[in-house]
């Protein structure tokens, strides 16, 4: 094989895997219990967007009361996110009153959860310069949109993070069988990882009685060993830590300042470099 595509560094995902999954779900509604059922069923993970001034309002999509909301996600392996306190265009809105918007969002949530909360979805996708450029202060890693990219690539900007698609989406279940049969390593350029993002409303699979759709991608996708089931903040992190690796000038030494483990792939050979570790990469024979 031609030698050059040997020197290219590819990030792996935990235990070398190629690929990941991660779903995003917004509002806090009473339909999340039946999705949690299903997405637990079948081992995937994801993020649940929530508000904080809108409890028991059972009018707006059947939203959850304080203490339902509690009881739904207090012990569960997924990530709670904010969404604003009270579901907002961050972008129509003087730029104080959209922090105040996301910290009272946040103070509540990590404190009703005890854990701390770094992730957001944008209500409405409401997003502007502004809003972005204030985010890293109140202490948000990443914020998902609502665009969909149709690919299973990494965001270049994770503050404006687009998921694959909404699973109400057509493309869906084509893009699902796509992401199961494409290949990193069969590829001879570009053998980046791939990630999956579904995001939506549980809501809408009473609204559109189609349930059976979340539990056919739930079957195809769920229980399988060549795919990391993550949260989105556990992507970030997991990407922050490999892109936190210091490399030799030749390349053929890397240092894992972090406190993980990463992994990623040279030569067609995965490696795990360890916290603090030095590694040494075997050279081609």
């Amino acid at each position: 094989m031609f030698r050059q595509m040997f020197e290219e560094k590819y990030m792996r995902f935990p235990e070398g895997l190629n690929k990941a999954l991660t779903f995003s779900y917004d509002d806090g509604v009473k339909a999340d219990k039946r999705l949690l059922e299903i997405l637990n069923r079948h081992g995937l993970k994801g993020t649940f967007n929530l508000n904080s001034m809108l409890f028991g309002c059972e009018r707006w999509h059947d939203r959850m009361d304080e203490e339902q909301t509690y009881l739904t996600f207090y012990n569960q392996p997924h990530e709670i996110a904010l969404h604003g306190a009270r579901h907002i265009f961050l972008d129509k809105v003087p730029l104080p009153e959209a922090v105040n918007e996301l910290v009272q969002n946040r103070v509540y949530l990590e404190n009703k959860f005890g854990r701390i909360v770094r992730g957001l979805a944008y209500a409405y996708n409401g997003c502007n310069k502004r809003v972005l450029e204030v985010l890293p202060a109140l202490g948000v890693a990443y914020a998902r949109t609502t665009s969909a990219t149709y690919d299973f690539a990494l965001p270049e900007n994770f503050l404006q993070w687009n998921p694959t698609c909404h699973h109400t989406d057509p493309q869906l279940l084509p893009l699902a069988e796509k992401f199961l049969n494409q290949d990193p390593l069969g590829e001879f350029k570009h053998r980046e990882p791939l990630l999956m993002y579904i995001w939506g409303h549980s809501y809408e699979f009473d609204d559109d009685g189609n349930w059976d759709l979340i539990e056919r991608v739930a079957d195809m996708l769920g229980g399988r060993k060549d795919i990391w089931y993550a949260t989105n903040i556990e992507i970030y992190d997991y990407v922050q830590a490999y892109n936190s690796l210091v490399f030799s000038m030749d390349g053929e030494r890397v240092f894992n300042p972090s406190a993980r483990a990463v992994w990623l792939e040279i030569r067609g050979r995965s490696y795990k470099i360890g916290p603090s570790e030095t590694v040494l990469f075997e050279r081609e024979l």
